[in-house]
């Protein structure tokens, strides 16, 4: 075909010679590539595709809210974004990730998809790399790869947005730094470490967990050389990859000062009983049937995220399973003892941080089994495996022929995915279920024929966000990228509220008060000067989020402050003639205090209802 068939001017055109012989050095580049490599390919294309699946069967759930709510309120590069204690996290980079997804798209569910499957296909290329490094580009390095990409340990923080933007990130630097200290080790090149220390950078800034990264790339680095049988393993890892180990070392010691400013370590308490409780039921219930591609079974109450629920009968098989591979590869290969012992090491130190964090009086034990804590454990696994790989089998074990072939282990493969996909789907069943998707599509529906008078701001339905977040529970937060500006404010002259399906319905005060008939039988109370006057009601108000009811008649168009005798006041706009204005004061007392805001404004006020705003159910 000439290059004028598809409209290039001939001062472009590309010679058909020239474009022959790039395309038959492609072709020659794509045959060069190892078979295992395209079939290691096949399979992570194929573990984006169920992760595809899953993503998109989830919405916006809980922290997510949190998320984008605060992306919506603040610019890309504010310290009250990016520098925000969330929940005892530092992890200014996820904040900004979501900033930039909720410019694209604001509450759109496609977002949070596209970026959990970048960081997910990143983290799983990563451990592709850290498998090559380790094995080399072997057939047997499948059995590995296969684990870490199906397995249901990493689901959970992979569904959970809020969660992946923390788990995906560590996964990627885990895998990622592993390889370099592997590669600096074995050739001595500083490139490997410089890449290691800015992937470390950029991980620390997703999760302050990834401090852990620089130390298991270290731990496998040193059994790598065991396992090969080298002498003193760890002095001529620390010797040999000593740039990048003093890199890290100075990366921590800069981030932990902001660490320690952003977040109140001293919060953290927690008691023996409480990591009794918690640990065990990590390990027993939650890590151990993973293995085997359990759980199977998740429960879940909402609004909780789903916990894995193995049967008994499964955990002490999955028990004896791993107990049996223990034993076999010990006695298959020689050397790793201390393989197992590292990773019995690393699942224990990965549990503390979130045992000693999230322990307490109102913490249900099922918190350690919901896995999300965890996901960083199948990267240290798959290497460990690795690590099993490559360590040199024993002469005896070479000469039984009662030893397990390569059809074993396809078979133990093929049921290991079985199992794993159909503890996905399960998993899919109870993520899926939850009231945020129905709440935001109606409301952002609702919103679409807003006629511009303004809603009073509420709490969203504690099923989409937990009353303990407030005030981030709070509509005008949750619903900020969405909707236009002026839709929330602290006053209304038509009060309407938002269901807990996201309609928008009219809406009443309750008598829990009222306001005192005033003195003045022709004007009730006269409300002239800015300075506020008592407008005492019927008794006390506790310390709430109330709604007082004003009804008014104004001299002229103008402003009036508003509060409770504890609380701050509150400028609401009202208008000339007889008319009501409602107004969400916070605070407590037994009177209200009004003001005329604007000068010259007189307004005589009547009696009122204040309470809890409501509308029929």
């Amino acid at each position: 075909m000439d290059t004028a068939e598809i409209g290039l001017p001939r001062s472009v055109r590309v010679p058909r010679q020239a474009a022959t012989s790039a395309t038959t050095r492609l072709l020659g580049q794509l045959r060069n590539v190892p078979p295992v490599v395209v079939a290691a390919g096949c399979v992570i294309i194929a573990q984006l595709a169920i992760r595809w699946w899953v993503a998109g069967g989830g919405f916006f759930y809980w922290d997510d809210l949190i998320l984008v709510s605060r992306a919506a309120k603040y610019p890309l590069w504010s310290t009250d974004l990016l520098l925000y204690n969330h929940d005892g996290h530092f992890m200014p980079l996820a904040f900004a990730t979501a900033w930039v997804v909720t410019a694209v798209a604001p509450l759109t569910w496609a977002g949070p998809v596209a970026s959990t499957l970048i960081l997910q296909l990143a983290a799983s290329l990563a451990v592709l790399r850290m498998l090559i490094v380790l094995v080399g580009v072997r057939w047997k390095i499948l059995i590995p790869l296969v684990f870490y990409l199906f397995s249901p340990l990493t689901l959970p923080a992979f569904a959970w947005w809020a969660a992946a933007l923390n788990a995906l990130p560590l996964q990627f630097a885990l895998a990622w730094v592993i390889a370099d200290a592997v590669l600096l080790d074995r050739t001595g090149r500083r490139r490997y470490a410089i890449s290691g220390i800015a992937v470390l950078v950029v991980a620390l800034l997703f999760f302050e967990k990834s401090v852990i990264v620089a130390f298991v790339a270290f731990a496998v680095a040193a059994l790598a050389r065991h396992v090969d049988g080298d002498a003193a393993p760890i002095r001529v890892v620390a010797r040999r990859g000593r740039a990048l180990w003093i890199g890290s070392g100075l990366v921590l010691a800069c981030w932990l000062p902001g660490y320690l400013t952003v977040v109140n370590v001293a919060a953290v308490h927690s008691s023996p009983d409480e990591l009794r409780q918690l640990l065990p039921r990590a390990t027993s219930s939650g890590i151990v049937p993973t293995l085997l591609g359990g759980p199977w079974i998740w429960e879940r109450w909402l609004p909780s995220t789903p916990w894995a629920n193995a049967p008994w009968w499964a955990v002490a098989a999955a028990w004896v399973v791993l107990g049996a591979v223990v034993v076999v590869s010990m006695r298959a290969r020689i050397r790793v003892g201390p393989v197992w012992l590292v990773v019995a090491a690393y699942i224990l130190v990965a549990q503390l941080p979130v045992a000693l964090a999230r322990s307490g009086p109102n913490t249900a034990t099922e918190l350690m089994q919901s896995l999300r804590y965890l996901a960083d454990v199948a990267v240290v696994l798959t290497a460990a495996g690795a690590l099993l790989l490559r360590a040199p089998a024993r002469t005896s074990w070479r000469a039984d022929a009662s030893r397990p072939g390569p059809c074993v282990a396809i078979a133990f493969v093929l049921v290991f995915v079985a199992s794993s996909l159909w503890s996905t789907h399960t998993f899919f069943r109870s993520w899926r279920a939850g009231p945020t998707k129905t709440y935001v599509t109606t409301v952002n529906s609702a919103l679409s024929e807003w006629d511009g008078v303004p809603l009073l701001d509420q709490e969203v339905p504690w099923n989409v966000l937990s009353p303990l977040a407030y005030p981030q529970n709070l509509t005008s937060r949750v619903l900020a990228p969405i909707t236009p500006r002026g839709t929330f404010a602290d006053s209304t002259p038509h009060l309407r509220m938002i269901t807990d399906t996201g309609e928008i319905v009219e809406a009443a005060v309750w008598w829990n008060r009222s306001i005192r008939p005033g003195p003045d039988p022709d004007c009730g109370y006269r409300i002239d000067r800015a300075q506020p006057i008592d407008v005492p009601l019927d008794g006390p108000m506790l310390e709430h989020e109330w709604t007082a009811q004003l009804n008014y008649l104004a001299s002229r168009d103008g402003e009036i402050t508003v509060s409770f005798e504890h609380g701050e006041p509150v400028v609401a706009p009202v208008q000339q003639g007889l008319n009501t204005v409602f107004v969400r004061v916070v605070g407590s007392g037994s009177a209200l205090r009004i003001g005329a805001h604007t000068p010259g404004l007189d307004i005589c006020l009547g009696v009122g209802p204040v309470g809890v705003a409501s509308y029929d159910n």
